[in-house]
C-alpha cells in the first residue's frame, strides 16, 4: 500500500496499520502530540463529529482506513459516555463519507472499523458475516456505524467493514490492563467463564485492513477475529500460563455489574465469531490459537 488516509492513526491499532503503509496520512485531534512511531506520517487535525476532514488529507490516497472512535472500555457508561461512543462513530463516519463524496478524485476503497458487538450475546452459536445482527446499545451503534460507511457505495467506493474482536498486542490493548493483574496472581475468569471471546493479534488485524483494501472480492462485513475463538476460561488459563501465575480469583457477574455498570455486559456476552469472509478470500492468520497469540507477551 503506497499512500492511504488513516483516521485514528495515533491509536493502538492505527499505529500498527500506519507501519504497513509507505506514505500514511493521519487524521487526529492533536497532530502536535502524534507519537514518535508516526514520524513518516503527515498528520492533519480532525474532530470526527464536528465536520468533514480537510480535503488535502485525502490527496493522492489509494484507500481510506477509518478507525476513529471514543474508547468503549474506558470509564462507566453514563448517558454522556454512551452519546460520545455513538456520535464519534456514527457522526464521524457520516462526516468522513461526506468529505469523500465532495472530492473530484475519491479513493476507490473505504475500510471502516466496526465491532463484534454487532452480534450481541449469542451463547454457543457460531457467528459468521451472514449471521443476523442483534439488538441493544452496542449492536445498534455498530449497525448505524456500518450503515454510514456503506453510503460511500452510492458514489462508487468499495466499502469493507471490519468487525473487530478483542485486540491483543505487546504494548497496548486489553493486555496492557490485564497483564499486571495476572502477573500479581490476581487473574481469574469473568462470570461463568463459559462465554466465547473473539480475539485477534494486532499485527494480524493491521494486515487484515490492508488485505481488505487490496482484495477487490471483499465487500461489506468482515469479521476481524482469529479462526479459533476461545472461552473466557480458556483465555484466562492461557494468559495465566503465559505469565506463569495461577488464576484463582474469579470475578462474579454480579460484582462486575456492580463495579462497571452496563459495560459489564460486554465482558459477559458470548460471541463465537469466525472469520469466514477473510478465510474465503485467502487471508492467512499468523496467530491462529490463543497460545500462539500469548506466547511472546
Amino acid at each position: 500500500m503506497l499512500k492511504a488516509l488513516v483516521t485514528g492513526g495515533t491509536g493502538f491499532v492505527g499505529k500498527h496499520l500506519c507501519g504497513l503503509i509507505e506514505t500514511p496520512n493521519v487524521l487526529t485531534r492533536s497532530p502536535e502530540s502524534a507519537p514518535s512511531e508516526l514520524w513518516k506520517a503527515a498528520c492533519f487535525r480532525w474532530i470526527p463529529n464536528s465536520g468533514q476532514p480537510p480535503p488535502e488529507s485525502l490527496d493522492g490516497c489509494e484507500a481510506v482506513f477509518h478507525l476513529a472512535g471514543e474508547p468503549v472500555a474506558e470509564g462507566r457508561w453514563t448517558a454522556s459516555k454512551k452519546a460520545r461512543i455513538r456520535d464519534s462513530r456514527v457522526l464521524g463516519t457520516r462526516n468522513l463519507v461526506a468529505g469523500m463524496r465532495n472530492l473530484k478524485d475519491c479513493p476507490p476503497v473505504l475500510v471502516s472499523a466496526s465491532a463484534v458487538g454487532a452480534y450481541g450475546d449469542r451463547g454457543d452459536e457460531i457467528l459468521d458475516e451472514h449471521s443476523p445482527r442483534a439488538a441493544g446499545f452496542l449492536a445498534d451503534v455498530c449497525h448505524a456505524w456500518e450503515s454510514e460507511a456503506m453510503r460511500a457505495e452510492e458514489f462508487g467506493v468499495r466499502v469493507v467493514t471490519i468487525r473487530v474482536g478483542l485486540v491483543l498486542g505487546k504494548e497496548g490493548g486489553a493486555l496492557a490492563r490485564l497483564r499486571p493483574i495476572f502477573r500479581l496472581g490476581f487473574g481469574g475468569r469473568l462470570g461463568s467463564g463459559r462465554q466465547w471471546m473473539p480475539w485477534i493479534r494486532v499485527e494480524d488485524l493491521a494486515r487484515l485492513f490492508v488485505f481488505a483494501a487490496e482484495n477487490e472480492s471483499l465487500r461489506g462485513p468482515v469479521n476481524g477475529s482469529a479462526p479459533n475463538p476461545v472461552s473466557n476460561l480458556g483465555f484466562t488459563k492461557a494468559l495465566g500460563h503465559a505469565v506463569s501465575r495461577p488464576t484463582l480469583f474469579p470475578a462474579p457477574g454480579f460484582a462486575l455489574r456492580l463495579a462497571l455498570g452496563e459495560f459489564a455486559e460486554v465482558l459477559l456476552a458470548s460471541q463465537r465469531v469466525v472469520p469466514k469472509a477473510a478465510a474465503d478470500a485467502g487471508f492467512t492468520f499468523r496467530y491462529e490459537t490463543i497460545g500462539e497469540a500469548l506466547s511472546d507477551l
